[in-house]
């Protein structure tokens, strides 16, 4: 038993004397102020200059003034164009409304006709779903619309609107076919 002892022991001592010899090397290796990358680095770092250029100098805003001189037109206002006609064909705007005029004329639906006491009558339906009886020369639509014919099929009114180009009031003839 002496000998197993003793082989370990021995290579126990062996791996001891290993890493002692080793922890020496390693010592060694580390001295301290005599390292030529140590002066290096810390000589590197006071010699460096950064190579950042200054920011450019800011100028101020100038407000450019559109039209100065007067010579150009304000594209934000509506130009007319020089009116050929005398413009006389004008909406009476001094008459009470009727209620059918408060509503676009696309959302009134002709839904029919009634003939009463030799009278046609036209059924127009409302955007909140009301029939509303009219006859001819009543008033519908907010283009001053007035009805002059109640057929079967549609009912026709003549409107009088304001062209965008010339301002001028004109007539345009304006249907309502028969909705089913």
């Amino acid at each position: 038993m002496k000998t197993g002892l003793t082989l370990l022991n021995a290579s126990t001592l062996a791996k001891l004397s290993s890493v002692f010899i080793l922890g020496l090397v390693l010592s060694a290796c580390g001295s301290g102020d005599g390292d030529d990358l140590d002066q290096f680095m810390r000589d590197a770092t006071k010699n460096a200059k950064p190579k950042v250029q200054p920011l450019p100098e800011v100028k101020p805003y100038e407000a450019l003034v559109y039209n100065r001189d007067g010579v150009l037109s304000d594209p934000f206002h509506v130009r007319k164009a020089a009116s050929k006609s005398s413009g006389t064909q004008q909406p009476d705007l001094k008459r009470p409304k009727e209620p059918l005029e408060s509503y676009p004329l696309e959302s009134i639906k002709y839904v029919g006709m009634l003939s009463k006491n030799k009278l046609t009558y036209a059924l127009l339906r409302t955007p909140d779903n009301t029939v509303q009886q009219v006859t001819l020369g009543n008033y519908i639509g907010q283009n001053y619309g007035r009805i002059t014919q109640i057929a079967d099929s549609e009912v026709t009114l003549h409107e009088i609107v304001q062209d965008e180009l010339t301002g001028d009031w004109v007539n345009r003839t304006t249907r309502l076919a028969l909705q089913e």
